[in-house]
C-alpha cells in the first residue's frame, strides 16, 4: 500500500474547610450566597487523574516518595484519607462525580456508556449555572462521551487531543454531535483495540496512525510516549501540563475547569528522570489469587505496579509546575482547587488495572485533596467520603442551592459533619444492561470501618465478603462468616437499597 496520502486526504474520505484562622473566610463563604456576584465568585479547578489510587502517594503514607508535589500542595489543602469513587472504572466514576449521583441512578454503568437522557440535566455544570464560564478537557474519550452529554451547559468543550502529539480521532471535526460521533467513528468504524468495521478506511487509518506515530520524537520517554491505550492519541505530560497552565491563565474568572487527564491510567511511560528509579527491593504484599482475577503472576504485577509508581512519580513532578504557574498567576489564590481521581489501579490477587470485577481498596480508594481560598494550612479528615459529595459541597461553598436530586452529603470539613457510620456505596455493573435491575454486579456497602463486597450473577450463589479496614488494611481476612450479626445487619441494609434502586427497572 502506498503511504503518499496523507491524513487530510484520509480525513476527506473517512467523512463520508480549613481550621480555626480559615474559618471566618470559608464561613463567609458557606454562609450567604448574598455575598457573591458575578464578578466575586471564586474559580472552581477539578483536576483528575485518571486511575491514581490512594494507595500509591507518599501524601497518604506510601513508602515510595510518588508524590512530593501533591504533599507540597496538601500543606495548604484538606485532605482525606477515606475518599472513595463510584465505580471502578472510568464510566461510572467520572458519572458519579459530575451527576452527585451513584451509577445506580444515572446508570452510567457500562462500557462506552452514558448518563439516562432524562438526567442529563442533572450535572454540576448546569446547576453552578452561568455565573461561571465554564470549560471542560478530558483525555479519556469515555469521560467525552458523557461530558458531550452535557455540552449544552458547558462554555467550551476542548479536544481530547487538545495539547497532543498525534491526534487521529474522527470525532472532533463533527462538534454539533461530537458524541454520536465517537460512538459511530472512533468507537465502531475505526475502533482501534479491535478489527474495525469499516475494512477499507478502517486498515488505512491504522497504516497511516503507524507510520506517523513512528516517526514521533521519544527523547524523555525511555517506553515510549504517553498515549490513550485504546484510541489513536499521544501526548507528551510536559505540553499538556503547559497547555493546562495557558488554559487557565485565559480563561475569563469566574471560571469552573474540569480537568480531567489520561495518566496514569495505562500505559505506564515515565518520564527517564524516574524511569527505574523504584527498582530499590521493596515489594508489595502477595496476596491470594482472587476467582474472579485474570491470574496474572506475581512477578508481572509487581513489574506493572512499580512502572506505575514511577509514572505516578512523572506526573507529580509536572504537577509541580503546573502548581508553581498557578502560583504565580495569582489563580491559585483565588480558586477553590480539587485535585482527585475517577476510580484507582490494581496489582494484586491475580488482577492488573482496572477492568475488572474486584471492588477491594486499591481500586476504589482514591484521592481527594481540596484547597480553598487563602488556606495555609493541612487539614485531614477521616471520615469515609465519595465522589457523590464533590457536587453538593462546591455548590454549597460557593452558594449554590444543592438540588434535590444529589446523594452526596457536605464533606466534613467544608460545611458538612463527620459521620463515621455513615452508609456509601460504590457499585460495579459492566456487564449488566443499563436499563434492567442490576443483577449482574458488584456492590461495595462502606459503613463505619467496616466494608461489605456482595457479588451478584457471577456464579449459581450470591457471595458477600466483610473486611475490618481498621485492623486489615489489605482486606485480607474476610469476617463473613465470622461476624454474624455485622454482617448480617449490612447485608440486610445493602440488599434492602438494592431492592429499592432496581424498583423502577423491574
Amino acid at each position: 500500500m502506498s503511504m503518499g496520502i496523507n491524513r487530510r486526504s484520509f480525513l476527506k474520505l473517512a467523512g463520508a474547610a480549613a481550621p480555626a484562622m480559615l474559618l471566618p473566610k470559608l464561613g463567609s463563604l458557606i454562609e450567604s450566597k448574598s455575598k457573591f456576584d458575578s464578578n466575586n465568585y471564586p474559580n472552581i479547578i477539578i483536576i483528575l487523574f485518571d486511575a491514581m489510587s490512594a494507595r500509591n502517594l507518599s501524601v497518604y503514607g506510601y513508602q515510595r516518595p510518588t508524590s512530593p508535589n501533591l504533599e507540597r500542595f496538601a500543606e495548604r489543602a484538606t485532605v482525606y484519607h477515606e475518599h472513595y469513587s463510584g465505580g471502578n472504572y472510568t464510566i461510572p466514576g467520572t458519572a458519579s462525580l459530575l451527576t452527585g449521583t451513584y451509577p445506580w441512578t444515572n446508570r452510567a454503568i457500562n462500557h462506552s456508556g452514558k448518563v439516562a437522557n432524562h438526567l442529563v440535566r442533572n450535572n454540576i455544570f448546569y446547576t453552578l449555572g452561568k455565573d461561571y464560564y465554564r470549560l471542560a478537557f478530558t483525555q479519556n474519550i469515555w469521560a467525552q462521551l458523557i461530558l458531550t452529554q452535557f455540552r449544552s451547559d458547558i462554555d467550551k468543550v476542548l479536544s481530547p487531543g487538545t495539547f497532543g502529539e498525534l491526534n487521529y480521532l474522527l470525532s472532533h471535526y463533527f462538534p454539533n454531535d461530537e458524541n454520536m460521533a465517537a460512538r459511530a467513528l472512533d468507537d465502531f468504524l475505526f475502533k482501534m483495540d479491535s478489527l474495525p468495521a469499516s475494512l477499507i478506511f478502517g486498515p488505512l487509518q491504522r497504516a497511516l496512525y503507524f507510520r506517523d506515530s513512528a516517526r514521533l520524537e521519544t527523547t524523555g520517554y525511555p517506553r515510549g510516549l504517553p498515549q490513550n491505550v485504546n484510541y489513536p492519541l499521544y501526548f507528551r505530560l510536559k505540553n499538556v501540563f503547559d497547555g493546562l497552565a495557558s488554559l487557565l491563565d485565559s480563561s475569563p474568572s469566574p471560571f469552573f475547569a474540569y480537568l480531567h487527564l489520561f495518566p496514569p491510567h495505562a500505559p505506564y511511560r515515565a518520564i527517564d528522570k524516574f524511569d527505574s528509579t523504584f527498582i530499590d527491593g521493596w515489594f508489595p504484599e502477595k496476596k491470594p489469587v482472587h476467582r474472579f482475577s485474570d491470574g496474572f503472576s506475581y512477578s508481572k504485577l509487581a513489574s506493572a505496579h512499580r512502572s506505575y509508581d514511577e509514572y505516578i512519580a512523572s506526573i507529580d513532578w509536572e504537577f509541580g509546575k503546573l502548581l508553581d504557574n498557578l502560583e504565580a498567576s495569582g489563580i491559585f489564590e483565588n480558586s477553590f482547587v480539587v485535585i482527585t481521581s475517577d476510580h484507582g489501579e490494581m496489582f494484586e490477587r491475580g488482577e492488573k488495572a482496572h477492568s475488572t470485577v474486584l471492588l477491594y481498596d486499591p481500586v476504589v480508594h482514591i484521592p481527594l485533596l481540596v484547597s480553598v481560598p487563602g488556606q495555609q494550612i493541612r487539614r485531614d479528615i477521616y471520615t469515609p467520603t465519595n465522589a457523590v459529595d464533590i457536587l453538593p459541597t462546591l455548590l454549597n461553598l460557593v452558594g449554590k442551592p444543592i438540588p434535590s436530586w444529589a446523594e452526596g452529603r457536605l464533606l466534613p470539613g467544608l460545611g458538612g459533619n463527620d459521620d463515621y457510620e455513615r452508609s456509601m456505596y460504590v457499585i460495579e455493573a459492566k456487564s449488566n444492561p443499563a436499563f434492567k435491575p442490576l443483577t449482574k454486579s458488584t456492590i461495595v456497602l462502606r459503613k463505619g470501618n467496616y466494608k461489605l463486597i456482595y457479588y451478584t450473577g457471577y456464579e449459581s450463589e450470591d457471595t458477600f465478603e466483610l473486611y475490618d479496614l481498621s485492623a486489615d488494611i489489605e482486606e485480607l481476612n474476610d469476617l463473613f462468616p465470622m461476624q454474624p450479626i455485622v454482617a448480617g445487619h449490612m447485608k440486610e441494609e445493602l440488599l434492602d437499597t438494592l431492592f429499592e434502586v432496581n424498583k423502577p427497572y423491574a
